[in-house]
């Protein structure tokens, strides 16, 4: 990995970029599609522009401390708004775009936001209902200049104000912010209510940098691509990004959801962030296209997944591949593996994701392919991963092993702890959640349940507010059990309910593509999600799927009931947060009286 020059000195945000700014002046930073194409921001480029937005909100009025909110899908005018505020010496806020405007003003009266900086009308139109609520809200600026209207600043005329200051004063507050300012307030996904704000510090991000500097030593970042795929209000695409602008490497921003495999193929990325679901849906896909291939060329897909797999297990495990392993990896990749990833663009070293669990037969299904996933496990209080498999030594079915700038230590009642410079410095305006989240020696009390093994490498087992007390008194883990149902290929997701009930039931989510092939094959309406719901045939096929990958359970780990539920769940309908968790109160509400009628 490159080196930036005069390390101990780049102790901000603000100096990394700065200084990755100089050392690659000309080199790509930003990419997004403009029309059939791909419009390209130098680092140079993106360094002028932070200069002027940061000026030009300066001369609005921001000042050091103050909180500049950011309302916006991903593209490059964030990640200039976040840098400029930071380099102006204010604390940017990012809110999720996907939010409802009753979420939108609570973040920007808890915050005390004095600017907003929001993408388009729509957005916009977030904010004006808010407005009432954020007295303290005074400057709005739209990144598109067609929502510029009263007294809505636009981009660029917050730009062109910074082009009358004077440009010596630019370093000089930039060069004042120290690693123990607050950097960026970042509210969590809220699944059990209002979210809270982490407070962050440039030192919290820079210790992210240095330990990702140590961990990640096969692959050298002005050479690479990043795909941004993930909202960069999600801690693990906000710490990617930073990381890519600290080290001259070029982001693209993916322009559709529906359009990511064909992105991927189109800037060729060689890494990658994502949450669990995405990478399985792909896998999900690939396996679909699989199917639909001739006997001979379909037992040739399986044959090579089944050499790659083997091949990538002894490869982690450090075990010998001997004379023939390789002759016939060599052959299974010529033959497939190289054609799978040439879908991803060819050039990829490996994923990486966080946030839920990660099926494992997804992940040796890439670890095949030659594309590993490395899971990690960390949280926006931790700034990211506190824990990621390393390269080379992935583990499936673990998180990895302690990321280095942290610490990382289970707690007697099973507790993950974490301590380090990554860790936040509190909640805002929280002191009471901060007093519970962090304790008198630095540990941050993350709420996940968690074993460690002989070799250091760690496992979720749940959260430890999911645990399900039965009536009876026994405490069942929910995840584990989920995660083993996600294995059968009609399920998508599950949510297993039974507090304070007298046995264990579940909720669950069909994969609706699959179950439509089956209905399809036993001449049932394929469209009518509802009526195949109830169907008894259907509810058989379930509870086959349900006996048959629930494994070895405890009599009152048994699920006894369970409901389909008739539609995917989604972020508007406020069932998922904006990181797509399910909100498990939010669907036991809505759709627990399902169960009731079994």
């Amino acid at each position: 990995m490159s080196q930036p020059l005069n390390i101990p000195d780049l102790n901000t945000v603000n100096r990394r970029f700065a200084d990755a700014a100089r050392r690659h002046a000309a080199r790509p930073a930003l990419s997004e599609r403009e029309g059939k194409g791909w419009h390209t921001l130098t680092y140079a480029e993106v360094e002028l522009r932070v200069r002027r937005f940061a000026l030009g909100l300066r001369a609005l009025g921001v000042g050091p401390g103050d909180r500049v909110a950011l309302l916006s899908e991903n593209r490059s005018e964030w990640t200039i708004t976040d840098l400029a505020a930071q380099a102006a010496g204010a604390v940017s806020v990012p809110i999720y775009p996907t939010l409802p405007p009753s979420q939108v003003a609570h973040i920007l009266a808890d915050s005390g936001a004095r600017a907003i900086v929001v993408s388009d009308a729509k957005q916009l139109q977030k904010v004006t209902k808010a407005r009432g609520q954020a007295p303290g809200l005074s400057i709005l600026v739209a990144m598109e200049e067609s929502a510029a209207q009263g007294d809505v600043h636009s981009f660029e005329a917050v730009m062109q104000e910074g082009d009358a200051a004077r440009v010596d004063d630019f370093a000089v507050v930039r060069d004042s912010v120290g690693p123990d300012d607050l950097m960026s307030i970042i509210y969590t996904s809220g699944t059990t209510g209002n979210p809270k704000g982490v407070m962050l510090t440039h030192d919290c991000l820079c210790a992210f940098l240095d330990g990702a500097r140590i961990e990640f030593t096969q692959f050298d970042p002005p050479d690479e691509v990043f795909l941004s795929f993930l909202p960069l209000c999600h801690i693990y695409e906000r710490v990617v990004s930073t990381l890519a602008l600290a080290n001259g490497a070029h982001t693209y921003y993916n322009d559709s959801i529906f359009r990511l495999v064909d992105n991927m193929a189109e800037t060729r990325p060689s890494v990658m962030t994502n949450v669990p679901r995405v990478y399985e849906s792909i896998h999900e896909r690939i396996l679909a296209e699989a199917a639909k291939l001739p006997p001979k060329r379909q037992a040739a897909f399986r044959w090579a997944a089944e050499v790659g797999e083997r091949v990538a297990l002894r490869r982690n495990a450090g075990k010998s591949l001997g004379p023939l392993w390789p002759l016939q990896y060599q052959m299974a990749d010529k033959l497939v593996l190289s054609k799978l990833r040439a879908k991803f663009g060819g050039r990829l070293k490996f994923f990486v994701t966080g946030g839920a669990p990660l099926n494992p037969k997804t992940g040796a299904f890439f670890q095949a392919l030659g594309a590993p996933i490395l899971e990690g496990w960390g949280l926006t209080e931790t700034t990211g991963p506190a824990t990621v498999n390393p390269y080379g030594r992935v583990k499936l079915g673990t998180v990895g092993t302690a990321f280095p700038a942290c610490e990382v230590r289970i707690a007697d009642d099973g507790e993950m702890l974490v301590r380090g410079r990554t860790v936040m410095r509190g909640y805002w305006n929280n002191p009471e959640a901060t007093a519970e989240a962090l304790d008198s020696e630095g540990w941050f009390h993350s709420g996940d349940i968690g074993q460690v093994d002989t070799e250091g490498y760690f496992q979720i087992t749940d959260r430890k507010k999911d645990l399900l007390v039965l009536a009876n008194g026994k405490k069942v883990a929910p995840q584990p059990i989920e995660t083993r149902l996600k294995h059968s290929p009609y399920i998508a997701d599950v949510v297993l309910l039974g507090d304070q009930a007298g046995s264990v039931s579940a909720l669950v989510l069909p994969a609706f593509d699959k179950l439509r092939d089956w209905a399809k094959e036993q001449g049932k309406d394929p469209k009518d999600m509802a009526a195949l719901a109830a169907d008894p045939a259907v509810r058989k096929l379930f509870k086959q799927e349900i006996d048959a990958h629930a494994g070895e359970l405890a009599d009152f780990e048994k699920i006894k009931r369970h409901a389909l539920l008739p539609a995917p769940l989604s972020i508007e309908s406020g069932e998922l947060t904006p990181t797509l968790k399910i909100k498990r109160k939010v669907v036991a509400e809505k759709y627990g009286n399902l169960l009731e009628k079994e």
